[in-house]
């Protein structure tokens, strides 16, 4: 590969890095050619961009993006593919399904917006991360169940009330 095709890839990366806040490191060294079209498949289906570089172009694409990887920067070695996407569980979900047939691909690390998720061991944490909606979502059902058995408990204990009031009124003396 001569230095400009280099240069190319490398600026490629630095814009994919820029472009998109999800991003997982993964190896897929002993997919044969069939498996791996069929991985590209699934990925597309869920909207996830695969790309295979060397390390080293990687690695300069990091350093050149100006965004913090920390520790992922020491998981580039072997067979690297980077997995691009917009949403932060799609990869992780498509990785586990398709590991049903074997062991492969495996997770070297994500990094999701600014937090850095370093090993393989991390797929399940991916997987259960909540999305900023649905932590608001969460948040806001729980501010509202203590209010509403309280109004709930206001209404139906004034219907109780009225209730023993309207019996003990007529009851004959």
């Amino acid at each position: 590969m001569k230095r400009e095709e280099k240069a190319e890839v490398i600026a490629g990366l630095v814009e994919k890095f820029g472009q998109y806040k999800n991003i997982y490191l993964t190896d897929i060294a002993s997919l044969n050619a069939q498996q791996t079209s069929s991985l590209r498949r699934e990925l597309f289906k869920n909207g996830i961009i695969m790309q295979v570089a060397k390390n080293t172009m990687i690695e300069k694409a990091m350093e050149q993006s100006g965004r913090d990887f920390g520790a992922i920067v020491d998981t580039l070695k072997g067979n690297t593919a980077l997995m691009f996407c917009e949403d932060m569980k799609a990869p992780a979900k498509v990785i586990k399904s398709f590991r049903k047939k074997g062991e492969i691909p495996r997770l070297k690390g994500a990094c999701i917006d600014a937090d850095v998720f370093i090993g393989d061991n991390q797929l399940e944490s991916l997987i259960n991360l909540k999305t900023k909606n649905e932590l608001i979502g969460e948040i806001i059902g729980m501010l509202q169940s203590p209010a509403q058995n309280v109004i709930s408990a206001l209404q139906s204990g004034g219907s109780t009330i009225a209730g023993v009031v309207k019996t003990l009124s007529e009851r004959p003396e």
